[in-house]
């Protein structure tokens, strides 16, 4: 009971350094000029979502693959059901006022991604020796599950943004079974890492548009007017 403990408060304390750093840099970069009192409170409604995910995925999918066994089309049904989940919950009429579906998904897909990472670290521990992967496969899943996730329901709120209904839940439901497919092997199969990273990097790289379309027309007149004096600042400090 107390190994099971240990565990458990390791596999917490790690996954929650991976959602806050997942926190930093896009939303970091907009704070105070999106809907941010909806952002955290999507924070708490990811974690009980995701803890009903990552739970399911665990009992169905994750214990089965430690065990060699490839259970089919479970992943697909699992994640269909998250994607329309995380597509009502964009669609509620406190998002859907403030056009914040992008950094709501965000904040959404930080707590799932996070929950998600907690139960794989916590099978990895019980199910491993402590080695030099293991720590390595730790570390990667702490890192990547939060913002991959909230890069996936961040893309999902852009798109409604645009207009788009059923198709993206779609898309994300078959994202979102590769990723946790990919997280769940991403021990016994640690080359899976070279098809999990470079996307979640180009991602990053769309999101800061995704997030944007979020930001109203009056504060990214502001948020344009802080960035070139801050600039302007930069520059005069360099001559």
């Amino acid at each position: 009971m107390a190994s099971e403990i240990l565990l458990s408060q390791v596999a917490i304390v790690v996954s929650l350094v991976g959602m806050s750093l997942g926190w930093r840099g896009v939303m970091t970069r907009y704070s105070g000029f999106y809907d941010l009192t909806t952002a955290w409170s999507m924070m708490f409604w990811g974690i009980l979502i995701g803890g009903l995910y990552a739970s399911l995925g665990d009992s169905f999918l994750l214990i089965l693959y430690i065990e060699g066994v490839i259970p089919p089309f479970v992943n697909l049904i699992i994640c269909l059901l998250l994607a329309v989940v995380v597509h009502l919950i964009l669609r509620t009429k406190k998002v859907r006022r403030t056009g914040s579906q992008p950094t709501t998904g965000w904040a959404l897909g930080l707590s799932v991604g996070g929950m998600i990472s907690l139960f794989i670290i916590y099978r990895l521990l019980e199910s491993y020796e402590l080695g030099i992967q293991l720590v390595m496969v730790i570390i990667l899943v702490a890192l990547t599950s939060p913002r991959a996730h909230a890069l996936i329901f961040c893309r999902h709120g852009y798109g409604m943004l645009k207009g788009k209904r059923w198709g993206i839940v779609l898309r994300t439901s078959i994202l979102s079974a590769l990723l946790l497919t990919a997280l769940y092997n991403s021990f016994d199969f640690p080359l899976i890492w070279i098809f999990i990273i470079p996307p979640v990097l180009l991602a990053e790289k769309s999101s800061h548009d995704w997030v944007w379309a979020a930001v109203p027309n009056q504060a990214r007149r502001r948020l344009r007017r802080i960035w070139s004096d801050a600039s302007r600042i930069k520059n005069n400090e360099d001559e």
